[in-house]
């Protein structure tokens, strides 16, 4: 069960961790007391082998931190937007470009992308753009990153959102 546990707090952690939160956790601070008094020597070696990993990786690790940057990136027609908000949130407002592939479905569309192609997600508030970065890398795709300002963020620089 500990195991379990720790796995799944570890994918979480690295999830926001990768996609540019400024927060390094350690995974035993991060257990509710009742599991840090059961935590092996093992445990603790996993423990610090993550937080040493997340620690090592660059400030941009699978992430555009700008509008801006997100622009430039966009100019190149071989990149794909995914909106992985889900579809009424996507009607009421998205970046112009963007395809909807709401977060829950997809593994179901992932013949929508192509593994050649760069793939760029956001969400509203960076969250379910993590977890479509790592799912994406789960299933293979390389070129994938997120846009950790997401929707919110790119409304904020006062740019441009489409309605359908």
């Amino acid at each position: 069960m500990q195991l379990i546990i720790v796995r799944c707090l570890t994918v979480f952690f690295l999830t926001f961790c990768l996609m540019g939160f400024n927060f390094q956790p350690t995974l035993a601070a991060s257990l509710p007391p009742s599991f840090n008094s059961e935590l092996s020597p093992q445990t603790e070696t996993v423990d610090l082998a993550i937080e040493q990993f997340l620690n090592s990786l660059p400030a941009n690790y699978y992430t555009i931190r700008t509008p801006a940057a997100l622009k430039k990136q966009l100019g190149d027609a071989q990149t794909i937007l995914v909106d992985v908000r889900e579809v009424k949130e996507y009607q009421a407002g998205h970046i112009p470009g963007a395809i909807n592939i709401p977060l829950r479905t997809l593994t179901h569309n992932l013949t929508q992308l192509s593994p050649d192609n760069k793939v760029i997600v956001y969400c509203s508030t960076g969250y379910r753009s993590a977890m479509a970065v790592m799912t994406l890398k789960l299933f293979g795709y390389e070129n994938i990153v997120g846009f950790p300002p997401s929707f919110m963020g790119w409304q904020a620089a006062g740019e441009m959102t489409v309605k359908t």
